[in-house]
């Protein structure tokens, strides 16, 4: 489904990075990214749906800390247009989401997107890695 077709929609996000982490995993539970900054909020995935890299939908949760594993319905209030190594990489901003969250949304992807190019060069992987559109309702 094209990014902007979830906005307004409600979705289940598992969180597998609650906020304050500084790791995230991948699906099989390998570590997958180590980042500079703690995360701002919950990050995890949309329950039953795969994104354009394979791996389940990418979903960030704003709000309180929730626990590895929990699960909670919220809606899609934008979606980050997100290329990682040339595959769609989008991931969706649900929950009460207000101007401090939209901006720390955009400043934690101009750190995000710096860390995965090196990553991306140090593992010889090719293709463009960046936001392409940040979307909001």
């Amino acid at each position: 489904m094209d990014g902007a077709a979830w906005l307004g929609r409600t979705v289940e996000v598992c969180v597998e990075a609650p906020a304050g982490s500084f790791v995230k995993r991948d699906p099989r539970g390998r570590v997958d990214v180590v980042s500079p900054l703690p995360l701002p909020w919950n990050y995890g995935f949309v329950v039953g749906e795969i994104g354009g890299d394979g791996d389940p939908l990418d979903a960030i949760l704003v709000g309180r800390r929730r626990a590895p594993g929990s699960r909670e319905h919220a809606v899609v209030r934008g979606v980050v247009r997100f290329i990682d190594a040339g595959e769609v990489d989008d991931k969706l901003v649900c929950g009460d989401v207000g101007p401090l969250s939209r901006w720390s949304v955009g400043a934690f992807f101009v750190v995000y997107t710096r860390v995965k190019r090196v990553l991306h060069r140090v593992r010889g992987e090719p293709g463009e890695t960046g936001v392409r559109a940040i979307a909001w309702t």
